[in-house]
């Protein structure tokens, strides 16, 4: 059966905007960013029709492919694990980049990104959990890595990302989404200059709304959206 991809927004709208009332925040406070990966421009194309203005791409090939074949103007994310050596590339496709998890990583991300007079808007990314299996610097060692990145002058620094273990049952995210606010709320008062930690890109289909709850600005959803990845 086809998917219905703009029915599909709109009931992910409804479900974002009812959350949002019942923890008192603006629909508009939560960013949808519906996540791309594996489907086709086309696929892309309709759900821009139905008024998303933000993608979310994991791998960088991918991403250029399909960015160079969708002609209206959206705004790309990168939120796959990005490799030192493909920062060249993410320079030129990204508005933002989700996953900087090291000093190394950006530092290459602005210099890439200083030779084509761009700034990226980049994400700390947080392994909250503390999985092997997942990417991201540890909450403990997250304000020294901000303030060694704060310096450089090709990065606005726009606050946190993180992936919650899998689970059935949504309310098992709760405690790690709580956790990344609350680091959040420490990188504010460590009073770093030039840091912004407005964004915290946190929750997916299966527990975006218990994100919102904890605080998401920024929900990446896929399957919601596009239906079961082939």
């Amino acid at each position: 059966m086809e998917t219905n991809i703009a029915a599909n927004i709109d009931k992910v709208r409804q479900r974002i905007a009812a959350t949002a009332a019942r923890c008192n925040r603006s629909p508009d406070s939560i960013k949808l960013l519906a996540v791309s990966k594996t489907f086709s421009s086309s696929a892309v194309e309709q759900v821009i029709n139905a008024g998303v203005t933000a993608f979310g791409e994991n791998y960088i090939q991918e991403a250029k492919e399909k960015i160079s074949a969708i002609k209206k103007r959206v705004e790309w994310h990168m939120i796959g694990h990005l490799q030192t050596n493909k920062a060249k590339y993410a320079v030129n496709l990204f508005e933002y980049i989700h996953s900087v998890d090291r000093l190394e990583l950006a530092q290459e991300i602005n210099k890439r990104a200083g030779l084509i007079n761009r700034k990226i808007n980049i994400l700390i990314e947080i392994n909250i959990s503390g999985e092997k299996t997942k990417f991201g610097i540890t909450p403990s060692h997250a304000v020294g890595l901000i303030k060694e990145i704060s310096v450089l002058e090709n990065l606005y620094i726009k606050g946190l990302m993180m992936m919650a273990p899998y689970s059935e049952n949504p309310e098992n995210s709760r405690p790690f989404f709580a956790e990344l606010r609350n680091l959040q709320q420490n990188i504010i008062n460590e009073g770093i200059p030039g840091i912004q930690m407005a964004n915290l890109s946190m929750g997916m289909t299966d527990d975006f709304e218990v994100a919102i709850e904890e605080g998401a600005t920024i929900v990446r959803i896929g399957r919601a959206i596009f239906g079961e990845r082939k």
